[in-house]
């Protein structure tokens, strides 16, 4: 009878090595650690077992507890070319190069001319900062491999680190082949900009039609390199798709330098109006205005960057001299008083312009010291030396008739 009930129990006790093969294969990653977990527990030396703990719970993202595992089995299986593989990838997964550098190191020895090992070893020599090895690696990975775009990529990333940018492009464009790592080119265009390589950035974010902040920065980088024309499609493009302050204070900028005012100053208003209290934008919508000849409301714009920063010296010398166009001397002056009171070094400019405005209202006596206070600090104002000069010679005579 006692055989007979231990029989049955052996028939009923579960294969966990085997039922965690059957998860692993159903992609039930979680049950398949459960079983390889008490495998292990039956037999501490199954290293099998224990491989495929690790090899479980990395497919179940627990990295902590597969690395455990994995060394474990190479504790007892030193130099086991599959648990040097995984454990590398999952210390790089970890952050932990160092080491995985050179577990990945050992089994590219193993099997040179696979991919994985290879790719890998690439990726954390990358990481390590160890550009030629790096590239040695990513290489052998490609020759396995020739269509890899995770390759290429690293590949083409250590290549720009290199500043070897013809040869990081044509893997860049490798990688760019496979839809998901298109938009790579994106950061390679990136670098191309900090290299001052503006013509190969744009060509690379035209690349992108329907996405807005490439289009964007594709016509900003024209913008700076003087070829606002070529500049104008992309930027409206950009502000089509994402009509930002940002896109319209650009696009605004391109037709302002090809001669498009009318374009222009609709998009400079609608700007000021989504950010009223903007200085800098205020000031620029005020400069196109004035730039136009529209001096009343340019004089308006210069006035609210005033209330917007009481203390902004530059608002202040541009309000003034639009009250000078506008003949609306009495505050011109006050705006220029204004502006000289918010400090800095006195300039022959500030006495200029006190001169024009007080001769033009008659106060000739006030105006004359301030015409030879501007000669004796003017350096190379040929012009407007030689027109002070000569009023001051007509208020010293309308003065000496007095």
């Amino acid at each position: 009878m006692l055989g007979g009930t231990l029989l049955l129990f052996l028939l009923w006790q579960v294969d966990h090595a085997a039922e965690g093969r059957k998860a692993l294969e159903a992609n039930q990653f979680a049950q398949a650690a459960e079983h390889y977990q008490k495998a292990v527990e039956a037999d501490g030396k199954d290293w099998t077992a224990r491989f495929h703990l690790g090899l479980a719970l990395s497919l179940f993202n627990k990295d902590a507890e597969a690395i455990v595992a994995y060394r474990k089995v190479l504790e007892d299986q030193p130099g086991l070319y599959e648990a040097q593989l995984n454990l590398g990838v999952l210390l790089l997964r970890q952050k932990s190069a160092d080491e995985a550098e050179k577990l990945l190191a050992a089994a590219v020895e193993k099997k040179p001319k696979e991919y994985r090992p290879q790719y890998y070893l690439g990726e954390a020599r990358s990481a390590l900062g160890n550009g030629e090895g790096a590239e040695t690696a990513y290489r052998a990975a490609l020759e396995a491999q020739p269509k890899s775009a995770e390759a290429a990529l690293g590949l083409g990333r250590v290549l720009v680190k290199a500043a070897k940018w013809e040869d990081a492009e044509r893997y860049y464009r490798l990688a760019a082949e496979d839809a998901e790592y298109k938009r790579a080119l994106l950061e390679l265009a990136a670098g191309y900009e900090r290299a001052k390589m503006q013509e190969k950035a744009v060509a690379l974010y035209r690349l992108f039609p329907e996405d807005a902040g490439a289009r964007e920065r594709a016509g900003e980088l024209l913008l700076e390199g003087g070829k606002a024309g070529d500049a104008v499609p992309d930027l409206e493009k950009a502000y089509q798709q994402s009509p930002t302050n940002a896109n319209r204070l650009a696009l605004a900028t391109a037709y302002l330098r090809t001669k498009q005012a009318g374009k222009a100053l609709p998009l400079l208003q609608q700007a000021t109006v989504e950010e009223p209290n903007h200085l800098e934008l205020r000031l620029y919508y005020g400069r196109a205005l004035r730039d136009q000849r529209d001096f009343p409301n340019a004089a308006r714009e210069f006035f609210r960057a005033t209330q917007i920063k009481p203390d902004s010296k530059e608002a202040w010398n541009e309000l003034s001299a639009m009250l000078i166009s506008l003949e609306n001397y009495p505050q011109a002056l006050a705006a220029l008083d204004k502006a000289q009171a918010l400090g800095g070094a006195e300039n022959a400019g500030y006495y200029y312009f006190r001169a024009i405005v007080l001769d033009r209202m008659r106060e000739y006596k006030l105006a004359l010291p301030n015409y030879q206070k501007f000669l004796s600090m003017s350096q190379g104002n040929p012009e407007e030396e030689f027109k002070s000069r000569e009023r001051i010679k007509v208020i010293q005579k309308i003065l000496s008739k007095r």
